[in-house]
């Protein structure tokens, strides 16, 4: 800046100097003073930091949809990966156990129409159950009937017939382990909607003393100085700096 106003009081001087009178000389000299006076403030470079504070509710969010993350948002994947490691396990868990108990579903189903004369078509979960404890339709409606359950007989439609009791009690064995997996799913989904919890809960806390930590770290420095400028002339500058 300095230079620069030299140069154009220079040019001045020289483009017009038989025009110049005696007050324009002296003008000219006290530009020229003024210049020399004039200093640039210092510059004072901040490094351009991004520390801000984490939102919980968006933590708690994270841990909801993939247990972990709201730990890993909260800048602590130490404890988060577990929670990710345990889902992780837990999917695989239920995706087995899920294929397993469809496995089984279908052998009993195929093992019912080959052995016991069973149509498969139209027949609910019910009827399934309820084949593997007689041997026949006829030993069933007959125990309906006696039970007063008249609603509850079957037609010609449902028929079955066993040829052999261990026949029967293979069918259900099979629709036994395959129903058992199947019930046994409700625990793996308990456990994923914990593991969930818990993790909403630890990244809430972990955000918690994240954003405590960063106000304790938190500082304000305050810094004057005096700078000389042919526009303001002296003027004095007061600046606040936040500082981690």
């Amino acid at each position: 800046m300095k230079k620069i106003l030299l140069i154009v009081v220079l040019f001045s001087f020289y483009l017009f100097p038989q025009n110049l009178s005696s007050s324009k000389q002296l003008l000219l000299e006290n530009s020229i003073k003024q210049a020399e006076k004039f200093k640039e403030p210092e510059k004072i470079t901040l490094e351009n930091l991004s520390y801000s504070k984490k939102n919980a509710g968006l933590a708690v969010l994270l841990s909801a949809l993939l247990p972990g993350m709201g730990e890993l948002y909260a800048g602590s994947y130490t404890s988060g990966k577990y929670f990710t490691i345990a889902d992780g396990a837990l999917w695989g868990i239920y995706i087995g156990m899920n294929s397993y108990s469809n496995w089984q579903l279908d052998r009993y189903k195929s093992y019912a129409t080959e052995m016991g004369s069973v149509n498969s078509q139209g027949k609910d979960a019910t009827y399934y159950a309820t084949i593997g404890d007689y041997m026949n339709i006829d030993q069933y409606n007959n125990a309906q009937l006696l039970s007063g359950n008249y609603n509850q007989v079957y037609s010609n439609g449902y028929y079955w017939k066993w040829q052999t009791d261990q026949q029967r009690v293979t069918y259900r064995n099979m629709w036994y382990s395959s129903e058992q997996a199947r019930n046994n799913l409700r625990f793996v989904v308990g456990a994923l909607i914990i593991n969930r919890i818990i993790s909403a809960i630890n990244a809430a806390r972990l955000v918690a003393q994240y954003n405590k930590r960063l106000a304790d770290d938190t500082s304000w420095n305050m810094s004057a100085n005096l700078s000389n400028t042919l526009e303001f002339g002296t003027s004095f500058n007061l600046s606040f700096q936040k500082s981690f």
